[in-house]
Parts: C-alpha cells; structure tokens; sequence
C-alpha cells in the first residue's frame, strides 16, 4: 500500500476536526494535529482539542507534546511529521494533516533553510545578549535592515534564531537564508480548504463559548496560572487571556463569554485571509464537497 496524503485547513470553529475524523475513520488514515494550543498538555478546554473518546478512534499525532511553559515551533511539527510518517509508512495507513494553524503547514511544504550548529560559546553569547531583547533587535537591524524589518520587536522566538545565525557564522541572516534555500518538508500534499459562512460561523463560535465556560474554563485557567504564571506563550492564546481578566474582577462572566467569542471570530477571519493568499489549493468549499475530494485522494 502506498501512503496517501491530504491536508485540511479551515478557520477555527469550522468543523475541520470533526471531518478530518470521519474520513479517518473510513480510510484508515492517522491524523497529524497543527495547532499551536492542542500540542499542549492540561490546555484542554481552552484549546478544544479532540476529546479522549475521540483521540481513542483514532491515533493522533501533535497533540499534548508539550507542558505549557515550553515553546512550540515549526520544528516541533516537522519532528512530528516525521514521526506520523514513519507510523503510517510501517503500519501501512494514510495520513490527514489538520489544524488551524496553518502558517505550520505552509512553512512544512515550503521548506525551511538549514540552520548552522551553534557552538556551546555562540549558545552562551546569545543568551546573555538575549537579556536585552530589544538591543538585539537594534544591532542585527542594523546588520541586516531589511531582514529585521519584518521582525517585530517583541518576537523573541525569531530575534534568537537570527542572533545565533549571525553570531556563529559572522553573516547577516539575509545571506545565510540566500546560500541556504529551503528544502520542503512536505511534498505530493494536497491541501483542501473548508469553507463556513461567516453568520454560522460566529453561531458556532459562541455556542463552542458558551460550552468551554459550561465545561469548566475558568477552573483550568486558574490552575495552569498558579502552575505556569503568566509569562509562557501558551497562556496569552485566546480564551486563556480572556479569562484571566475575569479571574481579575476586570470583567463578568458574561463579558468573557462574548470576548472569548469576538476574538475567536476576528481569530477566524485572519485565518481565513491567511489561508486564501498563501496556499495552492486542491479544493475549497463546505464540508460535502470535500469530502467527496478528500475521498478521491485517499481512494487512489
């Protein structure tokens, strides 16, 4: 049996995960998550990752991978990819990628540079220049100014891996990248887009809402922050920062409710713009049409 491939994309709320399930189900496929909340372990209603009984249907990959004071990249989901494959390859299964956060995705089929090996010394520079992020931003600026343009300020994970490839090679990251260029990850992967009008969309995104606060978000928000703080990127996702303000007195229960929804639904937006400007799609539509696409690919 060879291996067929398929990536289903869509915005949060759009049923994807539910779809990506059944065609699992039918074409004995694993399923590989891409979503920057759902690779975390104890975020369990706050990401509305796949619940137990339906992790148990069907083996997924690139869910609970990580405590929440661990950063996820885009190396965490290719060391992923590359272990879904190797499982479906050996138990001679098919595979469907899923998730929200598709910029993972995009990077995995575009491919990524090879990075240098860093030195203990050049590790040991980095971290202690890191103190001051901003002043690291400002001096590889100025080495590389049209590089760091694209790089806001406050982006630690990117300001670190440009100062460690500058440091070890003596070269602006720019000229790295250029005698580096990428290598896909993902090849032969079509990507299929599932659509939603946008007025039950938001109906789903409110009634999800009010269903995580029913569930019991409050409580696991209070309990990851006296385990993690607040400093690690996990805690500032949508619908953990929301309730934080809540567990503040800043704001009812109410107004969490309809602020986790309002920022869900710009969230949703975004990913769907990001979606149709940086993808070449396979097909798009709503959930009928493709599956009926999906079905072809993993019926070849």
């Amino acid at each position: 049996m060879n291996m067929k491939q398929l990536a289903l994309i869509g915005s949060t709320a759009s049923g994807k995960s539910d779809l990506a399930l059944e065609l699992a189900l039918n074409y004995n496929a694993l399923i590989l998550s891409i979503d920057s909340l759902s690779i975390y372990k104890e975020i369990n209603i706050a990401s509305a990752k796949p619940s137990s009984e339906e992790l148990s249907l069907v083996e997924h990959f690139g869910i609970d991978l990580l405590y929440p004071y661990e950063n996820a990249s885009v190396i965490t989901f290719i060391d992923e990819y590359n272990r879904i494959r190797d499982k479906a390859l050996e138990d001679e299964k098919n595979l469907i990628i899923v998730g929200g956060s598709s910029f993972y995705l995009k990077s995995m089929i575009e491919g990524l540079s090879n990075i240098p090996n860093y030195s203990p010394d050049t590790i040991a520079r980095a971290n202690s220049m890191l103190t001051d992020l901003s002043e690291c931003h400002t001096m590889l600026k100025a080495i590389d100014p049209l590089y760091m343009g694209k790089i806001a300020t406050s982006d630690s994970y990117r300001i670190e891996k440009m100062l460690l490839i500058y440091l070890e090679t003596n070269t602006p990251p720019s000229e790295w990248f250029r005698a580096h260029p990428p290598q896909p990850i993902i090849t032969e992967c079509p990507v299929f887009e599932l659509k939603i009008d946008r007025a039950i969309l938001r109906e789903r995104i409110a009634l999800r809402t009010h269903k995580m606060v029913q569930a019991g978000l409050i409580d696991e928000v209070a309990e990851l922050e006296r385990l993690y703080g607040r400093i690690p990127n996990s805690m500032k996702a949508i619908g953990i920062l929301e309730t934080l303000e809540f567990l503040d007195g800043k704001i009812t229960k109410d107004e969490l409710i309809e602020s986790i929804t309002t920022h869900t639904a710009q969230l949703a937006k975004r990913q769907q713009t990001f979606n149709a400007n940086q993808f070449s799609l396979s097909g798009s539509g709503e959930a009928n049409k493709i599956r009926t696409n999906a079905e072809e690919i993993l019926l070849q």
